[in-house]
Order: C-alpha cells, then sequence, then structure tokens
C-alpha cells in the first residue's frame, strides 16, 4: 500500500512517501510557518512524481498547532480527490529510530514539556514542567533524549525533527495506534494534561 506521511509540527517540515516497507523518496525543508507555499510546493511534487497515496499520516505533535492543523487540511483535500485513508500519529514517535527515548519541548508559559517513547510509540502523560523540574527529570534520564526547540539550557538533550519517513514505518509497525479521523492537533494544556508543581 501507497504511504504518504507528513509532518509540520516543529520548524523544519518533512514529507515521505512508501510502498508498504520501501521508502520511496523523503524529503526535508525548512518550515517557516507563516509561508506555507514550500510545503505546498513539496507536496505536489511528489505527488506529481510518485502518483496519489492510498494512505495519509500525518504527525499530530506536539508542536506548532498551526502547521498540524495545515498539514490536516491538506491530508483532507488529498482525501477528497483520492479517496486515501487518513490517520494520525504523534510526531515525537518518528524523530529517532531508537526504540526508547525522551522527548521535551518548549510549551511556553515559561513550562517544557517531556514525553517518553517506548518500543518507537508515544507512552503514558505528556508532563508540563517547570525549569527546574525538568532539570531534574533530565537528570534521572537514562536514555537518549530529543528536542526539536532551540533549547540550549539543556545540554543533554538532542536537537532532532520528526521524520515523514519514520512515520511511515512506525504507521506499518503499530497499524492498531493509528489515530483515525477526523484528527486534531495533541494540544498541551488540556485537562488530561499532567501538570507538576514547581519545586520551592
Amino acid at each position: 500500500m501507497k504511504t504518504l506521511a507528513v509532518d509540520l509540527s516543529t520548524r523544519e517540515g518533512s514529507i515521505a512517501m512508501a510502498d508498504d516497507d520501501r521508502l520511496i523518496v523523503s524529503l526535508e525543508w525548512s518550515n517557516d510557518q507563516r509561508n506555507s507555499a514550500p510545503f505546498f510546493h513539496t507536496l505536489n511534487q511528489v505527488i506529481r512524481e510518485y502518483s496519489s497515496p492510498e494512505m495519509i499520516i500525518v504527525g499530530t505533535g506536539p508542536g506548532s498547532y498551526t502547521g498540524t492543523r495545515i498539514a490536516i487540511s491538506a491530508a483532507m483535500g488529498l482525501q477528497a480527490t483520492t479517496g486515501a485513508r487518513i490517520c494520525g500519529l504523534p510526531s515525537i514517535s518518528a524523530i529517532s529510530a531508537d526504540p526508547d527515548y525522551a522527548v521535551l519541548g518548549d510549551a511556553k508559559r515559561s513550562s517544557f514539556f517531556f514525553a517518553r517513547v517506548r518500543g518507537g510509540m508515544f507512552v503514558n502523560e505528556i508532563a508540563l514542567m517547570s525549569e527546574p523540574n525538568i532539570v531534574e527529570r533530565i537528570s534521572q534520564t537514562t536514555i537518549p533524549i530529543y528536542t526539536s526547540d532551540d533549547l540550549p539550557q539543556f545540554k543533554q538533550a538532542k536537537l532532532r525533527f520528526p521524520s515523514g519517513a519514520l512515520l511511515c514505518q512506525r504507521a506499518l509497525e503499530f497499524p492498531r495506534d493509528l489515530v483515525r479521523a477526523p484528527l486534531s492537533p495533541i494540544y498541551l494544556r488540556e485537562p488530561h494534561i499532567t501538570v507538576e508543581r514547581a519545586k520551592k
């Protein structure tokens, strides 16, 4: 089955297409949230050169709500013209090929998010933390830590961005974890998010 994967949740956009487990193309570019033209140009190029997909996987974040909404809208437009099925996966599950790792990011309002990926898939809740709390959490973490944000104060976190190619791979490996349409971005401040109090 031909699968198209799209992620616009960070400042680096990614599109990939695979035919079952064979990667056909993978493209990345600087993703300016104020200008989606490069994304649509890249998307049209992939569709034109490699034909329409049967399934579309959208990275749902956490990250840029605007970028993720654009990706979801584009997927819906493609679905209308191709009949492709739309599914979502957390973008953070496609940051690294490592089986187990952690992801931290800027959650605004002087807070940060911390999430775990185990066996290639996002697990547990996303925790929102103050800087002192996340420093402590990092000190207790023995697995690789990645971020897609500019957070030089957390030296243990390596800069890495979600990959469309990895989204295709995760969709093939974990079909039961695919989120069915209608899709929405992963929101960091909904009630189910765990917020840890700052340490005194």
